[in-house]
């Protein structure tokens, strides 16, 4: 008999938090930049969307997945991707 507790766990049980974000039902043009989007259309955009994330109950389980997953666009858990790099370059500077 196979030892189940070597299976992956399924989709739906690691991304349940998901369904409990603030964006849900919400526009993904509100967290992601159309092309050649620049200078203050792109800050109040991100503005907008980090307020959404502000209010958010899961905004700590989105931020922990965009940095592990390394999400390269878009606002995810009150971070925007430039944002996200830089955390990222810090924490593989520090452990260096």
């Amino acid at each position: 008999m196979a030892n189940l507790k070597n299976l992956p766990l399924p989709l739906q049980e690691v991304y349940e938090w998901q369904y409990q974000g603030a964006c849900q039902g919400l526009e993904s043009a509100r967290f992601f930049s159309p092309d050649a989007e620049r200078g203050s259309r792109r800050r109040d955009r991100e503005a907008a969307a980090k307020a959404v994330c502000g209010t958010c109950p899961v905004i700590t389980e989105c931020r922990e997945h965009a940095l592990a997953a390394r999400e390269p666009y878009g606002v995810w858990g009150g971070l925007t991707e430039h944002e996200r790099t830089a955390i990222l370059q810090h924490s593989s500077s520090v452990s260096a």
